[in-house]
């Protein structure tokens, strides 16, 4: 069953046409890679995805709701949530507080039940115990009273992953999650995005350039390349491909 389906995609700023006709089908409760060289429009169409750059044209269907001129926002009560290459946190703020943000249906968030505290303390209580339970998972939780400004850049790659988790994502966006993070804390990352796959039902669509490290966990994959999609297929498949070789080491 797809999850979200991409006909025909496409996204231009003036004359560059950063993405072409890009049609996708990710199925649900798949982790699927998307790369590519830079400059291919990867990020790009995340970006359109997520609403964050509505596509020009082309149809955008997540989970049977056609999303392509959705608002953020709309898109993300609906289950889709993503994550930025260079860790979007408010860094002002404590890492429980920036995991805790995107929880939905608070009540402390209703103007009405907003002065009377008493009434949403416990439900509180309890987003902050799995908000902890998440950080506990990314082996942060001993830095959840840290301002995120005093993160190391892993750790704010962890803390972005975490915080996009308490948004209760049905698909989830990583957009280089390992980029700038040592070998060893990167297959972490990894290790962790497949428990999440495997315990709680997520789809995940992945840009990442660390081939070594995507190929081991992903189910498929899609090339872009000059903002097409170039071909898909298994780790295998791709790793056979000719064109896929040509483009990355010029073979």
């Amino acid at each position: 069953m797809s999850l979200l389906k991409l006909e025909y995609v496409s996204k231009s700023y003036g004359n560059l046409k950063a993405v072409s006709d890009v049609s996708l089908d990710i199925p649900q409760g798949k982790i699927i890679g998307l790369i590519g060289p830079n400059g291919s429009g990867k990020s790009t169409l995340l970006n359109v995805i997520s609403g964050l750059s509505p596509a020009d044209s082309g149809n955008i269907l997540f989970d049977e709701h056609e999303i392509s001129k959705r608002a953020t926002n709309e898109i993300f009560q609906l289950g889709l949530v993503r994550s930025f290459q260079d860790p979007s946190l408010f860094f002002k703020m404590t890492v429980l507080d920036n995991s805790l943000l995107p929880t939905k249906n608070q009540k402390g968030e209703k103007p009405w039940y907003a002065p009377f505290h008493k009434l949403w303390r416990k439900e509180e209580e309890n987003h902050a115990l799995e908000s902890a339970q998440v950080l506990d998972q990314l082996l942060i939780r001993k830095h959840y009273d840290a301002l995120a400004s005093d993160l190391s850049g892993g750790q704010m790659k962890l803390l972005e992953l975490g915080r996009s988790l308490t948004g209760s994502p049905k698909l989830l966006l990583l957009d280089e999650p390992t980029a700038g993070v040592a070998p060893k804390l990167a297959y972490t990352i990894f290790e962790n995005i497949a428990e999440m796959r495997e315990k709680l039902g997520i789809t995940f669509l992945i840009v990442e350039h660390r081939l070594e490290i995507l190929f081991d966990f992903v189910d498929s994959l899609y090339v872009m390349h000059m903002g097409e999609v170039l071909t898909q297929g298994s780790p295998a498949e791709i790793s056979a491909n000719s064109a896929v070789k040509e483009i990355y080491f010029g073979d």
